[in-house]
Parts: structure tokens; sequence; C-alpha cells
């Protein structure tokens, strides 16, 4: 659960803006296991927001965390202004005919931080951290995170999507994510480009037009 709505980081920063959530649907309620939250309660996605991933400085780890407490974590990697990507998406759900949108982690259980030693340790001191996995190729990993972190920012509906091991690979040869690479999936009137996170072995979808794709011969 978040801290109290009022307390301040031990950087001197307040809560976040609320614009460094990923943009809420619509302004009905938001809920997380049974708690109504308020979009400003959930932790910013990225830490400090206005950097872009291949500005942060240090090494990078991902933290597989205790269930839950990935936003437990991302708080206190923001109080001690550690660098951090937590990418969230929005759930729509409906109960007694009400709509709820949960902000939820892209990939449960999982968020990565970059840093040094101490930030390290600071990491595993909150006990928020059942393991953490060292990155050996950032280069790699940032190429993957940064279009998650670009459509977030543009408030673009992410799915989860299972790991694939092989498909059409294809390349965005127009819009914001312009050179991306990944897997296209063929649905009934529509495309999915789906995004691998190679460490994680896990991935994520998003709706794309046909036309900002060129396939890419297999080498």
């Amino acid at each position: 659960m978040p801290p109290p709505r009022s307390r301040p980081t031990e950087t001197g920063s307040s809560r976040p803006n609320p614009a460094y959530l990923p943009p809420c649907p619509s302004e009905t309620d938001v809920r997380e296991a049974g708690i109504v939250l308020k979009p400003e309660e959930n932790p910013p996605f990225s830490w400090p927001p206005e950097v872009a991933l291949s500005q942060f400085s240090g090494a990078w780890w991902v933290a597989h965390t205790r269930s839950r407490n990935e936003k437990a974590l991302a708080w206190h990697l923001q109080t001690k202004n550690v660098q951090y990507f937590l990418p969230m998406t929005w759930k729509v759900s409906k109960s007694h005919g009400r709509t709820f949108r949960s902000l939820l982690p892209l990939f449960t259980g999982y968020m990565f931080f970059c840093g040094n030693e101490n930030d390290r340790i600071e990491a595993l001191k909150s006990n928020r951290v059942a393991n953490l996995i060292a990155v050996n190729d950032p280069v790699r990993l940032i190429r993957e995170l940064t279009p998650i972190d670009i459509l977030i920012r543009q408030g673009t509906i992410l799915l989860p999507h299972k790991y694939l091991k092989e498909g059409q690979r294809v390349r965005v040869i127009a819009g914001p994510l312009l050179g991306t690479e990944g897997i296209i999936l063929h649905e009934p009137e529509k495309l999915r480009l789906v995004l691998q996170v190679d460490i994680l072995g896990q991935a994520t979808s998003v709706e794309i037009d046909a036309d900002f794709v060129e396939p890419i011969d297999p080498a």
C-alpha cells in the first residue's frame, strides 16, 4: 500500500504529478486489491520522470519483487532518488454495474533500476526484493524498454503477451516507434506488434497500422 498522500520523499519532492503516470482512460474509480486509489497515489512509472532511459547512468538490475511489492519498491527507490522503470498499464474490470480501472505492473513481479552499488544495497534493504538479476547487456535492455516507455507516455494501451520464440519479424518505419523491431501478429481486422524483453522472457503487445511496418528478411 502506498504511503500517505501528504508524505514527502527524503529528497524533498512531494507526490508525483499525475502526468508522470500512464494516462487514465477516464475519471471513473481506480481499484487495486480492493482499495480505491487515486491516480496520484501510484508511484511514477519512471524516475526521474523527465529523464529518458537511455540517459540513466550506472549499472542496470532487474528486481524480482516479493508478491505485489512492485509499487512499494518503486516508492522506496524514489525516496532514495534511485533511477527506476516500472512499466504499468490500466486494466478495466466491471463489478455490480460499475467500471473500475486498476493501474497494474505490465510485467508482474518485476521492475528495472539503474545506479551504483549503494543503490543496489538500498533496493535490498527495502525488504521488497526476492532476487536481483544483473543486466549484462544494458544496451540491448534499453533498446527493448524504450518503445514501451514511449508508448506508456503516450497513453497507449499495452497488453501483456506471451513470449514468442518465432514469428514474422518487422521493423516500424513510421511514427514514434520508428526503427523499433518486433514480431507481428495477424488478428481479425487488426495487427498487433509484440515487443519482447528477453531478460524476462516476457512480452507486451500494441495495435499497429499495417502501413507502419515492413517485414525483416531472415538472415
